[in-house]
Order: C-alpha cells, then sequence, then structure tokens
C-alpha cells in the first residue's frame, strides 16, 4: 500500500505524503451529498486511502457548484480531495460482488446511505461481516434506529428543524431562519469521523469490528442543549430551558462610526478594563445588575446595549488601536471576499494553489491541525469520476479481462466512459 500511494505521489495524484497519522488505513466510502463525504474527507486529509465509491451518474455535489468541467464544482473539490473514485452500478450483481471483494481488504465502511437501502442490496453490517469481520462498519442516519423517527429522510435543514436551532434563531432574531450553510452536515460528519476513528483504534486494541450508528438527530440534540439545557438540566428543574447569553438579541458585531466590530467581553477583569476605557468604571462597580457573571448574564440586554452605544461612538480604527491595548477579544466582520484574503490565514499557508490534472489551477485549504511528526498530506485533489476504479478493482483481485469485462456490461465505469 505504501509503495503504491508513493507511486501516486510522484504521479502528482498526490502531493506530499511520505509518513501521515492514518498511512496504511483503507476506508471504503458509500456515501454521498455533504455529510458522509465531509466524514470521511477529514479521514483522506489525514492519510487514510478513502476508496469512493460512486453510482455511474455519480456523486450529486459533484454538479451543486460552479465547475470548469460538469461533474468537477468547486464544492466538490473540497468534499472529495485525497479520495479516490471507483463507479459501480450497485443495481447489479456484478457490482455488489465487487463491494464485498473490496471490503474484504479495507479497514472501514462508511455510508450515509439508508439503512433499508443498504439492506435491500445486500450490504447491510450483517452481510458486510460476512467478507470482513473485523470491519469497522459507520452508518451515519438521520434518526437513531432506536426511536420513531428511525428510517426518515434527513437533510441539513430538516435536523436544524428538528433540533431546536430555527427556534433559537427565532429567539435572537424575530426570525425562524435557517443557518446559512450546511453546519448540521458537517457537525455530525465531524462526530461521525471521531465514531469512525474512535472504532478503528478499539479494533485495533482489542481485534473486533462492530457496527457503529452516528443519528443526525441525536447528535444535534446533544450539541444544543449541552448549551441550552440550562436550569431543565435538574430534577425538578431550576429553571426554563435557553442560555440567555448567546440568546440576546443585542448578541451581534457592533456599528462603529464607519463599519461593523464583534467585541467579546467575558470574565471580570475584561468588562472592568472596558468600562474603565470608557469611563464608566464606577458604574460597573456599584452597579448589582453588573457584579458577576450570574448578574451580567440575566441583564444581558441591558449590557449589551450599553456596549453597542459605546462603540457607535468611536471609528473602526480608533476601537481596534485601543482593544488592543486593553486586550479586549475582538475582530472585523469578514465577508467571504474578504476572509479568502485573510492575513492571518495567509500567513498560516492556509490555501494552497494547485494544478489539478485535469481543472487548471484551484485554491484549496490544507487541514487545519499541525502536527511535529506525522503532518497530514497537503495539496490532494479531488477526483474525476470513476478515475481509479480500473486501479482499485485490481488491488481487488480482479483480472485484466475481468475489468475489460465489467466495464463493457456498465458494471463499472471508468473516467473515460463515464456518463452525462
Amino acid at each position: 500500500m505504501l509503495s503504491q500511494r508513493a507511486e501516486r505521489c510522484a504521479s502528482g495524484d498526490i502531493v506530499g505524503i511520505m509518513s501521515t497519522p492514518l498511512e496504511g488505513l483503507r476506508i471504503l466510502d458509500l456515501t454521498t451529498v455533504q455529510m458522509g463525504p465531509w466524514c470521511t474527507r477529514i479521514a483522506a486529509d489525514l492519510g487514510a486511502d478513502v476508496i469512493k465509491v460512486e453510482a455511474p451518474e455519480g456523486d450529486s455535489s459533484r454538479y451543486s457548484s460552479s465547475a470548469r468541467h460538469r461533474g468537477m464544482g468547486g464544492g466538490f473539490h473540497h468534499n472529495a480531495r485525497g479520495k479516490r473514485s471507483i463507479v459501480l452500478d450497485l443495481k447489479q450483481k456484478a457490482a455488489r460482488d465487487a463491494i464485498f471483494r473490496l471490503a474484504a481488504k479495507v479497514d472501514a465502511l462508511a455510508t450515509n446511505i439508508r439503512p433499508a437501502a443498504m439492506k435491500r442490496l445486500g450490504l447491510d453490517y450483517a452481510a458486510v461481516r460476512t467478507a470482513n469481520p473485523s470491519i469497522v462498519y459507520l452508518s451515519m442516519v438521520g434518526y437513531g434506529s432506536g426511536g420513531r423517527y428511525a428510517g426518515r429522510p434527513a437533510y441539513d435543514d430538516l435536523i436544524q428543524a428538528a433540533s431546536g436551532v430555527t427556534t433559537l434563531l427565532h429567539r435572537s432574531t424575530g426570525e425562524q431562519r435557517f443557518i446559512p450553510m450546511a453546519a448540521i452536515d458537517r457537525i455530525v460528519g465531524g462526530a461521525a469521523a471521531n465514531a469512525l476513528l474512535a472504532g478503528l483504534l478499539a479494533r485495533a486494541r482489542k481485534g473486533v469490528g462492530q457496527h457503529i450508528e452516528v443519528p443526525m438527530f441525536e447528535t444535534m440534540a446533544q450539541f444544543v442543549l449541552a448549551e441550552h439545557m440550562q436550569g431543565s438540566t435538574f430534577d425538578p428543574p431550576l429553571g426554563p430551558p435557553g442560555y440567555a447569553r448567546t440568546l440576546s438579541r443585542s448578541r451581534k458585531p457592533y456599528a462603529t462610526k464607519d463599519g461593523h466590530l464583534a467585541v467579546l467581553c467575558y470574565n471580570d477583569g475584561q468588562w472592568r478594563r472596558f468600562f474603565e476605557a470608557v469611563g464608566k468604571g464606577e458604574m460597573l462597580r456599584s452597579d448589582p445588575r453588573f457584579a458577576d457573571i450570574a448578574a451580567r448574564t440575566a441583564h444581558i440586554d441591558q449590557l449589551y446595549d450599553m456596549v453597542a452605544a459605546e462603540v457607535k461612538e468611536r471609528t473602526t480604527a480608533e476601537w481596534l488601536k485601543l482593544l488592543h491595548e486593553i486586550d479586549i477579544p475582538h475582530m472585523v466582520p469578514h465577508t467571504l471576499e474578504t476572509l479568502l484574503e485573510d492575513p492571518h490565514l495567509k500567513d498560516s499557508g492556509f490555501f494552497v494553489f494547485a494544478d489539478h490534472p485535469s481543472e487548471g489551477r484551484i485554491r484549496t485549504m490544507r487541514e487545519p491541525s499541525t502536527w511535529s511528526e506525522t503532518e497530514p498530506p497537503t495539496g490532494t485533489f479531488a477526483p474525476r469520476l470513476g478515475q481509479h476504479t480500473r486501479e482499485i478493482l485490481a488491488e481487488a483481485g480482479y483480472g485484466e479481462g475481468e475489468i475489460d469485462a465489467m466495464i463493457r456490461d456498465k458494471v463499472a465505469i471508468t473516467d473515460g466512459a463515464k456518463q452525462g
């Protein structure tokens, strides 16, 4: 495996792979759209060999954003980088047989296809483990199998609603809204990546595989309520749910004389320094509403409104100088355009420009963490649809003639014969 990956590095398919955190791990990726691909992309970013299995039409996320060539949209470049693509028509038995042959040679299988569909295909955990008893089989689902919602379709927007996110936004902004990004897919995808890697660690320590189910709804219910359960943590409740500070309608970037600025005083020292700097230190000391964090939280709207009134009195540049001097956390809000030019991100080498073999020059983002010994790979590319079909089938033990027959019968499709 190492020599093959080294060859891919030398050919430009993957750049910079030497010894990486997940070197040698192989993951069979039967995921689509956002949540599942985000999970497996984390593993690919850390050096795992992720084999992305796609239907003949390809993952729909290939087509949902701007592209130089059909099927290679901008968003897909970020969710699929570092993976290899094999196209199999799982409606055909020969393609499903190929999944079993691949599963026998991998460490894990990840899927966000609904369990009922996987069972109809004969690719559920009970079936796949016959090919590889030690496989870690990760199912990402909308709702846990133990509840009445099990089996329902789920997407990011639906889980935002189900987990209370939209009503939290209503409480803080006055309008039911969705977060303007696929935040839930990525939050749950990150949780699924943690579960997958924990399962692989358990396998390494105990020598056993297992089925792991990560549900979107339960994961997000925990994510939301860990912050907002508040007094309802106790039985009987000591107060209603909802964390007042983050629900405050005044919690937003403040208007300055010429722009906007995010300012966050949190602890006693920060509040004291801020109000002393604006000449109101005595009020903070004498007003019981602001005496400590509990009192400030209970009166957070009034407190934030006072800050807003002060921030309006100076320009952004004046505030930046003052807040830096008195060590108050602050940040100028970025637009999507200015975020791409952020000087800190430039300093840290966060953006990587590279020449994709078929898509020309692209901008991508490195794995944000840094490692002293086993640095994750950088400069990896998203695959073309079916780009690696032949090599992956060969690794599964298929001969050249068998692969030719599979392609002829459209059981498998290569990059050169892709549809659309």
